[in-house]
């Protein structure tokens, strides 16, 4: 962007505008709880259906005020070496190689081994260093078990990192900071209060058409239209995994990919892997095409 928005910004009207002007589409809750998570320098937690721009929103914040995009995605048995810093030693043993012919102490030889050249920093390291230069996103923080939770209360609490071998490593200034959880799992209290929260349900058939507008201007109105009123059909049925707003954005690309021209039961099943991402999902619209397609 040519002219970086005022951060923070000054009011709830003024970010869902630059957010809007970008492409992501806020509605006044997400927006207000976002104003105050920046405004106040506090995490926002966010949880909701898978796809319905979540990421997005970090992603959205990076791009916005001109920020790094530190991602730390989690996962099952995720540990703190993952998540700061782990030292090179591949690299090391080459130097202890290179060494073993020349003279010198040995404290002096570990001090070379452990410096800075040989630390390979992870995100949780990166953003600390960073600060108000980026947007940390700690993605799917539901996944990772609650050792990881309780270790990544405290980074949220002080933001600084101890490196026994380099000392404290202390944050210049808070980053941005946005925690998603799909809710695979209950979060502790513990952590809920160190964040400010907010739930992403789907959105109404009118700002899904919004928001499906402003990420693919180029689709034409009524094409648009009745995808998501599909997708909406599609979430009314029995689904193992029902579509979020990206499934809606990807399916319209899909469609217009092919140079589909409407949305029938043809094109529909010929994309509806752009939407449908189970077997057994698959296999019950395909019975119930025409109801998806024309709602009969």
């Amino acid at each position: 962007m040519g002219n970086r928005p005022e951060f923070p910004p000054s009011d709830v009207s003024q970010l869902i505008g630059d957010l809007r002007s970008i492409g992501y589409v806020a509605d006044r809750g997400l927006a207000t709880a976002a104003f105050l998570s920046l405004r106040l320098g506090r995490p926002l937690l966010l949880e909701g259906e898978v796809g319905v721009g979540k990421t997005e929103l970090a992603k959205g914040f990076a791009e916005l005020f001109g920020r790094e995009l530190v991602r730390l995605q989690c996962f099952e048995g995720i540990d703190a070496s993952q998540a700061l810093y782990e030292w090179d030693y591949a690299r090391q043993m080459l130097a202890i190689r290179a060494m073993s012919g020349e003279r010198g102490t040995e404290e002096s030889a570990v001090s070379q081994l452990f410096g800075s050249d040989y630390l390979v920093e992870r995100p949780l390291l990166r953003a600390v260093k960073a600060g108000d230069r980026s947007v940390l996103l700690i993605d799917e923080i539901d996944r990772a078990d609650d050792e990881f939770e309780a270790f990544l209360l405290e980074i949220l609490s002080d933001f600084q990192i101890t490196i026994p071998e380099l000392g404290t490593v202390v944050a210049p200034s808070r980053p941005i900071v946005i925690l998603t959880s799909n809710r695979t799992r209950e979060l502790h209290d513990a952590l809920k209060r160190r964040c400010l929260y907010h739930w992403i349900g789907f959105p109404s058939p009118e700002r899904e058409l919004d928001i499906v507008q402003s990420r693919l201007p180029e689709v034409g109105a009524a094409m648009a239209a009745k995808v998501v009123a599909a997708v909406n059909r599609l979430r009314d049925l029995d689904l193992a995994k029902p579509p979020g707003v990206a499934e809606t954005i990807d399916w319209v690309e899909a469609l217009s990919t092919i140079e589909a021209t409407d949305l029938t039961t043809t094109s529909a099943i010929d994309t509806i892997g752009a939407v449908l991402k189970d077997r057994d999902d698959v296999d019950l619209v395909t019975d119930s095409i025409e109801h998806v397609v024309d709602g009969r």
